[in-house]
């Protein structure tokens, strides 16, 4: 008896008491990001949107589909979907490029790659924030906005797509 309770205490002994949060990096998120651009399913991404670009997001495809309604012969303003990149070429290559972190912000550039037309390169930049999570220790990063190698970002053109 005493052995098993001597072998019970030191399981107890040796077993952590709490687990340690691990929250997913900025990089890591962009990995994320271009292994669902690559595989064209961005439900995996959708996870990691602020509330409030992810209510853009709603707002801008109930908005387009009640124009798809409306005029069933015509192309509505997202039609090819949202726009997750500057250009709706489909990039054989996704990477994460540089990272730059300033206290609860941070950019992470987004670098599309056409090894066929190298001149048709070009990187976006995910731009995250740290939002706090009422049931977490510590506030998680999410994606806050999409900004285009172009002029422009996501926010603005699901805006200006509807402005008419």
């Amino acid at each position: 008896m005493l052995r098993f309770v001597t072998a019970v205490a030191l399981c107890l002994a040796v077993t952590p008491s709490f687990a340690q949060m691990v929250s997913i990096s900025p990089e890591q998120i962009g990995q994320i990001f271009c292994i669902s651009r690559l595989g064209n399913d961005m439900a995996p991404v959708e996870g990691l949107l602020t509330t409030e670009l992810r209510g853009a997001i709603a707002e801008a495809e109930t908005r387009n589909a009640a124009l798809q309604q409306a005029h069933p012969d015509e192309k509505p303003p997202l039609g090819d979907g949202i726009p997750w990149q500057a250009f709706p070429d489909y990039a054989a290559e996704c990477n994460v490029g540089a990272v730059a972190i300033d206290a609860d912000r941070a950019t992470v550039d987004i670098a599309y790659g056409f090894p066929d037309y190298p001149d048709a390169n070009f990187t976006d930049h995910l731009e995250l924030i740290r939002v706090a999570q009422p049931d977490l220790p510590e506030p998680l990063w999410r994606i806050e906005n999409l900004g285009y190698a172009t002029e422009g970002d996501l926010r603005s053109v699901l805006v200006s797509a509807f402005a008419n």
